[in-house]
């Protein structure tokens, strides 16, 4: 069951990709730290089972950030699964002054974090193509 929670100028998008996910493990860190010098990228938070990497612009911020990662593919999995969507590629929550682009690449959950204004679609394919 999904609880119901009132949520102001927030949007969630689950769309499926055609693209197949091609970038190894070890390739991650050195994608996202291009993707990081992105036009309107604030930082990323990468992580598996076992460990984590964050990288913020604004450290002060990890708290916040890591509860947004945490729980945008969470609520986008949740969503889709009480529609029948199928199975969630990717999630974009975008909310007044920031969006965060959330997506499971092999083993590893990825959430980057943007300024309203940058393309999502750019990071989602640089992501997705290594």
């Amino acid at each position: 069951m999904v609880k119901k929670k009132r949520v102001e100028g927030v949007s969630a998008v689950a769309e499926p990709l055609a693209v197949e996910e091609t970038v190894g493990a070890g390739d991650l860190r050195a994608v996202l730290e291009e993707v990081k010098g992105f036009d309107g990228v604030i930082g990323y938070i990468l992580r598996n089972s076992t460990s984590a990497a964050i990288d913020l612009k604004d450290p002060s911020k990890i708290i916040d950030f890591a509860i947004l990662s945490s729980c945008a593919l969470d609520a986008g999995e949740d969503v889709a699964e009480v529609f029948s969507l199928g199975k969630v590629k990717d999630v974009v929550v975008e909310g007044g002054n920031v969006k965060v682009l959330s997506l499971v690449v092999g083993d590893n959950r990825i959430s980057v974090f943007m300024e309203k204004n940058a393309d999502s679609d750019r990071v989602l394919k640089k992501l997705l193509s290594g």
